[in-house]
Order: C-alpha cells, then sequence, then structure tokens
C-alpha cells in the first residue's frame, strides 16, 4: 500500500488554515508581478508603426517612478480578503470531485479524473470567490495615480470603497462581469496545475521510497512546473478578460458582444501578439506563486495533522 493511499482524508478545517496560509504568503511575495501584468495587458503601447509594446521591465519601472513602489501593492486588500476562502475552496472542492471519480473498488483517481476534478475545481473557485476579486482588484491596479500625492484622489480608495462603487454606479452583476472567461481561466489552470502537480509527487515518491514525507524544496520545485503549465494555454483568455473587467459594460450589448468586439479590436489594432501580453509577468507570477502554496499547505498541512495525532494521543492516555 503506498504512502498516499495510509493517509486519512484532509479535513474541512485544515484545508481552509493550509489553504489561507498558503494562499496569503502567495499574494505577499507575488502581487508586484501581478500588477505589472495587468498594466502590460490594459496599455495599448506598440500601436503606432514600428513601435514595440513596453516590455515586463519597462513598466515595473515606470510603475515605481509615477507611483512609488507601494503601486505595485495595488489590489492587495482585494487578493487578500478573497485568498482564504479561494484556497480553501479550491483545495476541499478538488479533494471531494477527486474522491467522486475515484474508482469505488481500489479507491485510486485515474490521471483522466484527476484533470476533471482540477476543472471542478477551478470553476467552482471561479464562480464563488475569483471574479468577484478580480474584478475588485483589476479597477485598482488599473488606476494611475501616485501613492505620494495626498491630493491626487483616485476614483477608488481601497477595495471595500471599489466593490460599493462598483455596486452603486454598474449594479451587483458587474462584479460577475466576465465570470465565463474567468472560469474557463481558472478550470484549465486548475485541471493542469494539480494534474502535473499529483503526477510528479507520485514519481518523486516512487524514486524516494524511504521517504515517509517530500521535503519542503521538493514541494517548491513541483509545484513550480505545474504551476507554469496553465499560462502558456490560456494566454489569450486571461488578457480579454482584463480588458473586459476593466471596462464599464455599454447599453445593449451582451458579455458575448463585448468579449468578441475586444477580441476583434485586439486582433485589428495591435496585433496576434497583444493577446499574449503579460505572459512573462504572469508565468514569473502563477509559477512561483504555486511553488509557494503547494510548499506552504504541504508543510501547515502537515504540522496540523501533526499536532491533532499528538492531541488524540495525550487524550487516550488521560
Amino acid at each position: 500500500m503506498s504512502r498516499s493511499e495510509d493517509k486519512k482524508p484532509v479535513g474541512f478545517a485544515t484545508q481552509l488554515i493550509a489553504g489561507g496560509t498558503a494562499g496569503a504568503m502567495e499574494a505577499l511575495c507575488c502581487q508586484p508581478l501581478d500588477t505589472i501584468k495587468v498594466r502590460m495587458q490594459l496599455s495599448r503601447s506598440g500601436r503606432a508603426p514600428g513601435t514595440k509594446p513596453r516590455g515586463f521591465i519597462a513598466t515595473g519601472v515606470m510603475i515605481v517612478q509615477r507611483e512609488t513602489p507601494l503601486a505595485l501593492y495595488k489590489g492587495l486588500g482585494a487578493v487578500l480578503s478573497g485568498i482564504v476562502p479561494k484556497m480553501a475552496i479550491r483545495f476541499a472542492s478538488f479533494e471531494k470531485y477527486k474522491s467522486l471519480l475515484a474508482n469505488k473498488e481500489t479507491g485510486k483517481t485515474s490521471v483522466g479524473n484527476i484533470f476533471l476534478a482540477g476543472l471542478g475545481a477551478g470553476t467552482t473557485e471561479a464562480v464563488f470567490v475569483v471574479t468577484p476579486m478580480e474584478v475588485v482588484k483589476i479597477r485598482l491596479q488599473a488606476q494611475q495615480h501616485s501613492l505620494a500625492d495626498p491630493l491626487e484622489v483616485p476614483q477608488y480608495r481601497n477595495a471595500g470603497h471599489a466593490v460599493y462603487a462598483i455596486i452603486r454606479e454598474e449594479g451587483f452583476s458587474a462584479l460577475y462581469r466576465g465570470v465565463t472567461l474567468t472560469a474557463v481561466r481558472q478550470a484549465t489552470n486548475q485541471g493542469a496545475n494539480f494534474t502535473a502537480y499529483q503526477e510528479l509527487k507520485k514519481l518523486a515518491q516512487r524514486s524516494q521510497p524511504d521517504l515517509v514525507d517530500l521535503p519542503s524544496y521538493q514541494h517548491m520545485a513541483i509545484g513550480l512546473v505545474s504551476g507554469a503549465m496553465g499560462p502558456f494555454t490560456n494566454a489569450p483568455i486571461d488578457t480579454i478578460k482584463t480588458r473586459l473587467q476593466k471596462a464599464t459594460a455599454e447599453p445593449g450589448t451582451t458579455a458575448f458582444q463585448r468579449i468578441a468586439a475586444i477580441a476583434r479590436d485586439m486582433w485589428r489594432q495591435e496585433g496576434v501578439r497583444s493577446f499574449y501580453k503579460g505572459i512573462t509577468p504572469r508565468v514569473l507570477r502563477v509559477a512561483p506563486g504555486q511553488a509557494i502554496v503547494f510548499a506552504v499547505y504541504e508543510r501547515v498541512r502537515l504540522l496540523m495533522e501533526t499536532m491533532k495525532g499528538s492531541s488524540e494521543e495525550n487524550l487516550y492516555s488521560e
């Protein structure tokens, strides 16, 4: 019997705390890269003949020079407020879908069904948390005001004010603008992410049979590789989604019409490369982010299970 089969299912409380801690660490470490990615996706640079789009480093330098280094953390409040439920839903729903898709006789889940469980987990987190969180985050990140100038008042002061203003001015449905694209992006991300992570983890465990648990640096390396899978496959979806969520809705147009109009304008005015704007900071943000998430999640989960085991032993010894 393998080590994975010997372990009891992870409880929801463990998933909540471990996933939330992992997500918070990821956000704190990787938010600057996400802000640069959003600015690159919203940028119209490179439209003029003979000019190139502004690059990753140039975009970061411009933000720091114009708006101070703290501007790289715009939207962090929205991310942190949603990261705990997002990670809890991601890991809890993945484990639930994985168990439902497992073979009833052996209890094992095939690679194809692990991918389906990842698709389900990504879709679930997109609908319940990610879409409204990203609408607020992108609105905050798109504001090009200097944090060093108190007289320069932005449209949205913080995440809470942004939620209030968006609902008041555009209606509650505005928080779910781009939900279909977000669901497709998150589903493909987590399908590839969990499948690669589970398979690489099994490979690492088989090659090191003497280890009871993999060390954190191996979880990080596996998470780094698995995290890079999604961005390369769905970059156009992410760029269109960002522009859709930044813009206000036009009366009389459907979501599909707005998506088609954004894609058509990008193709005509900026070319095919515009669909991959921000791919560098996105990969640099998502891949290390997943490395942090899986390493922290596995470590916190192990610590909580150890603490739970020792407390149960003390209870029975009394």
